[in-house]
C-alpha cells in the first residue's frame, strides 16, 4: 500500500476502510452511535489476548478534523496482516477511530457542541467554568461575530495583542482551554460531552487487567512541520519522564512547560492517568507538526466564523473548510510520507515499552 492510498479523502471513507480491515484482520469490532445522526460513530478494534496484561492504545479523531492522519496509521497496521504487525503474548492492541466523528465529517475540531475534547475531560471536583485572564481580552480577535473574509487580516490584527502580552503566554492563554465563551475556540464545554461519557462507560471494559497500558492519541497541527513530538501531562513525575525519554528519545518526548507543550485543562490523558490510576498507564499525546501557528490559528478561526455565522453552502465557507482540512492534514506527500512513517514506527515502539523489564511506577 502506498502512502497516497494510506489516507482516506473523507470521514465515511475512513471509517468504511477502518471497519473493513478490522474484519479482515481478525479483530473484534465494535460500532458505538455517538452523535443524534446515527450514522456518526465511533468505531472500536480489539485485538490479541482476551485478557491482556499489556495493553496498546491508538485513538485518532479527539480533535475531528485532526482525525486523517490518526485513522491512516491505524488503517494501515490492520491492512499490513499480522505477518507484519504480530502481537506478542499477553499484549493486546485497542485502537479507537474517530472520537469526534462530527468533527470529522464536517471538518471541524470540535463536537457538535462547539466542545474542544481535549479540554473537556476535567478531573472529579473540577469546575466547568473560568477562563484565562488575557483569553477575555482577546475573544474580539479569536472570535469575530461575522462570517469570515478574504483575504483573513489575523496576522495584522494579531500583531499588537503579541506585542503586548508576549508570544509565549499568549499562547498558553488561548489554547489551554476556556469555559465561558460557549461560541469560541476551545472552550471546554459546560459539562462532559458525549464522547467523555461513552470512554467513562467503555474504557474500564476495553482495559480490562491490563497492569501496562500506553496509550498513543494522534494529533496534528502543533510544532515544526513533519516533526514529531510526544508530550506528556504536567502529573507526570520526573522520574517517569525521564524513562519515558530514555525509551521514546529525549528529542521527542516534551513535559508540559518544555518544547511545543503547554498546559491545559481538561485534557484526555490526565483523565485516563486518574482513571486507572491503579496500574501503570502512560498516556503520550503524538502530536505532529504541519504549518505555523499562526496559519493555524487563522485556519480555526475563519471556519469557527464559516460554522457560526456564515452560511453552510457558500464559497467563503468551502473555502474555510478546505483550508482547515489542508491546516490539520497537509495533502503534500512528503509531508504525509514522514509522518505515516513515524506514527507507525512509535507505535511498533510501544509495543517494546509495554514488555520493558525496567519498567517503573
Amino acid at each position: 500500500m502506498t502512502v497516497a492510498q494510506a489516507f482516506s479523502p473523507d470521514y465515511p471513507t475512513a471509517r468504511a476502510r477502518f471497519r473493513s480491515a478490522a474484519s479482515a484482520r481478525g479483530f473484534r469490532l465494535e460500532t458505538h452511535p455517538i452523535a443524534e445522526d446515527e450514522d456518526l460513530t465511533v468505531d472500536v478494534a480489539i485485538g490479541g489476548d482476551e485478557n491482556p496484561s499489556r495493553l496498546v492504545v491508538v485513538s485518532s479523531g479527539l480533535h475531528g478534523v485532526e482525525g486523517f492522519l490518526g485513522s491512516a496509521i491505524q488503517t494501515s497496521i490492520l491492512e499490513a496482516g499480522p505477518e507484519s504487525w504480530p502481537l506478542p503474548c499477553g499484549t493486546g492492541l485497542l485502537l479507537l477511530h474517530a472520537l469526534d466523528p462530527f468533527g470529522f465529517d464536517r471538518l471541524r475540531r470540535c463536537d457538535p457542541a462547539n466542545v474542544d475534547l481535549n479540554r473537556n475531560f476535567l478531573l472529579d471536583g473540577e469546575s466547568y467554568s473560568g477562563s484565562p485572564a488575557k483569553y477575555r481580552e482577546i475573544d474580539w480577535l479569536l472570535n469575530p461575530r461575522t462570517p469570515p473574509g478574504w483575504p483573513d487580516l489575523l496576522l495584522i490584527e494579531s500583531i499588537p495583542a503579541i506585542l503586548r502580552h508576549g508570544k509565549d503566554e499568549l499562547k498558553r492563554a488561548i489554547a489551554g482551554g476556556q469555559f465561558d465563551f460557549p461560541l469560541g475556540l476551545f472552550f471546554g464545554g459546560h459539562g462532559p460531552s458525549t464522547t467523555r461519557r461513552f470512554l467513562e462507560e467503555q474504557m474500564p471494559r476495553w482495559v480490562g487487567v491490563a497492569d501496562h497500558v500506553v496509550h498513543l492519541d494522534v494529533h496534528t497541527g502543533l510544532g515544526h512541520r513533519g516533526n514529531l513530538a510526544l508530550l506528556l501531562e504536567d502529573t507526570v513525575t520526573p522520574d517517569r519522564v525521564r524513562w519515558l525519554s530514555d525509551r521514546f528519545g529525549s528529542d521527542r518526548v516534551e513535559w508540559s512547560g518544555e518544547g511545543i507543550a503547554y498546559p491545559t485543562r481538561g485534557g484526555l490523558g490526565s483523565w485516563c492517568q486518574a482513571t486507572f490510576s491503579d496500574r501503570i498507564y502512560d498516556f503520550l499525546c503524538a502530536e505532529f507538526g504541519t504549518y505555523s501557528g499562526t496559519r493555524v490559528l487563522a485556519a480555526l478561526r475563519a471556519e469557527n466564523r464559516a460554522y457560526h455565522w456564515g452560511r453552510p453552502g457558500d464559497r467563503a465557507t468551502r473555502r474555510a473548510k478546505l483550508a482547515l482540512r489542508e491546516a490539520f492534514a497537509p495533502s503534500d506527500p512528503a509531508w504525509r510520507e514522514a509522518t505515516l512513517a513515524k506514527g507507525l514506527a512509535t507505535v511498533r515502539r510501544a509495543f517494546e515499552v509495554c514488555f520493558d523489564p525496567t519498567v517503573v511506577a
